[in-house]
């Protein structure tokens, strides 16, 4: 019996093992939400022992689920969860805004070595142009920017907007940024869909006076879109000049534009669009190699009436134009309708992506409704689309030189010694296994084991679970992703 057990476990595991193999490389990240406290801390004023222990638990169970990027929004409403020269503590930190934790942490800090001992990458989530959430009932320090520069702000419903017609405004925001990436071992620096705010029906964005200085001769709507491209343009530069290695990535409103505004758009009938409404020209910014990545929020259905996911994908597929392409899935709206009732959602979401090559990956919004394990979409990723590891996909433009090949040696009990004996930082190590004959090359490979570690580490072939006829190699992991040439572990 018992031996039949061993055998019906090694056969699944084969057939698992090949059901997932060959995804080597797809970033698989998840939103983690501040505002409002939607996602961490799970209220305000937390003690810090808690605040830390809430964001273990969230992180070990991504980890789990095969999350590799986290996506941390850490500047909500020209606010921070860092110390700041610049702007106050958040008060969805700690209840006030501008009061420091008690005692004295840096949030930022913390999350960003917690992450990476996970292995995980890190992005910095930041709303450039929100600075007021609620202007009824938000807390706002005396030093907050809106006190400082009430000239900078236009208030557009319950909200307070910079006035991202000035050049001023577009300064400010890029030393925000300047800051952050300066200051901190971060992966990415990332910025979601508001720019300009969605329209208030009735109302317009009130804006005149600036468009009057500012507009040299521009439609309104090419003002505002200039102004948008202005800031992006100003964030990729800072960053090229302050750390090269620091991605940008924008997670826009899933419609560039329709096709019946433009023969380029997708076949969707969007209400809104990022050109039309919230003038972000995403396009633009990819061909102009302004971003890194783009996240769009494909939040539909498949077969959605008026926006398919599936018409989205390709569209957006079509249109990456050689940058990084990771789908943005809506987990928050398991269970909101009969659509996404359906366990099979997400799934097919996942493998029509998977289909198209200048699709890297995936990410979702948000943390706690992955965590929350919806529909079994949790569980769905740890056992079958994530169930074996990948790398977050490296950046050719950004960094294509390989470390080091690894140095292995062979210790009693059947264990390993990886090495790196280069100077400069790695991730650690991949293990890859490839069949019992034919090329070592990654075409045949499948990823089996990533360890996280600065220059060695011992392990067992028991760690690295692959069929037991397959070889196994060792390469080395750079920090940005890049592998080494891979040495045979025998």
């Amino acid at each position: 019996m018992k031996n039949s057990l061993g055998l019906l476990f090694g056969l699944i595991w084969c057939v698992c093992f090949h059901a997932n193999s060959q995804i080597n490389y797809e970033f698989r990240g998840v939103w983690i939400a501040t505002v409002e406290n939607i996602d961490w801390p799970s209220q305000k004023n937390l003690s810090v022992e808690k605040q830390k222990a809430e964001f273990i638990h969230i992180l070990d169970a991504h980890q789990r689920n095969g999350i590799n990027a986290i996506i941390m929004q850490i500047r909500p409403a020209a606010d921070a969860f860092y110390p700041s020269a610049l702007e106050p503590w958040s008060e969805y930190l700690t209840g006030k805004q501008g009061l420091a934790p008690t005692p004295f942490y840096d949030p930022l800090a913390f999350m960003i070595e917690e992450t990476h001992q996970r292995g995980m990458e890190f992005h910095t989530w930041i709303n450039p142009y929100r600075a007021v959430f609620n202007v009824l009932k938000s807390s706002v320090a005396d030093n907050h920017i809106t006190k400082v520069h009430p000239e900078w702000f236009l208030t557009y419903g319950t909200i307070k907007y910079f006035n991202p017609g000035l050049p001023e405004v577009r300064n400010y925001v890029t030393e925000i940024v300047h800051d952050l990436v300066k200051r901190y071992d971060i992966d990415g620096l990332h910025m979601d869909d508001y720019f300009y705010p969605y329209r208030i029906t009735g109302k317009e964005f009130p804006d005149d006076q600036a468009f009057k200085i500012f507009g040299n001769g521009m439609t309104k709507d090419a003002w505002r879109r200039s102004n948008c491209d202005s800031i992006i343009k100003n964030i990729y530069d800072i960053i090229c000049l302050t750390n090269i290695r620091v991605k940008f990535g924008i997670s826009p409103f899933g419609v560039w534009r329709n096709r019946t505004q433009d023969t380029l758009g997708s076949n969707t009938k969007a209400g809104t669009t990022n050109y039309d409404d919230l003038y972000a020209d995403i396009l633009l910014w990819l061909k102009n190699g302004w971003i890194d990545y783009v996240v769009p929020q494909l939040y539909w259905e498949c077969n959605h009436k008026l926006c398919d996911y599936n018409e989205l994908a390709e569209w957006w597929a079509k249109h990456s134009y050689g940058k990084h392409l990771y789908i943005g899935h809506g987990v928050y709206r398991a269970g909101t309708n009969n659509a996404w009732r359906d366990k099979n959602e997400l799934p097919n979401q996942i493998k029509q992506a998977r289909n198209y090559s200048t699709i890297q990956g995936s990410a979702f919004f948000s943390s706690k409704d992955l965590v929350r394990n919806g529909n079994g979409w949790g569980d769905s990723l740890r056992n079958n689309y994530y169930a074996l590891p990948a790398i977050v996909p490296p950046m050719g433009w950004i960094d294509s030189v390989p470390p080091l090949a690894p140095e292995v040696t062979r210790l009693p009990s059947d264990s390993f010694q990886v090495n790196y004996l280069g100077k400069d930082r790695i991730k650690g190590f991949a293990v890859f296994a490839l069949p019992p004959t034919g090329d070592a090359t990654i075409q045949y490979a499948q990823l089996v084991k990533i360890f996280i570690a600065k220059d060695s580490v011992i392990f067992t072939k028991i760690n690295c679970p692959a069929p037991a006829d397959h070889r196994l190699f060792v390469a080395s992991l750079s920090i940005n992703n890049v592998i080494s040439e891979w040495v045979e572990i025998k």
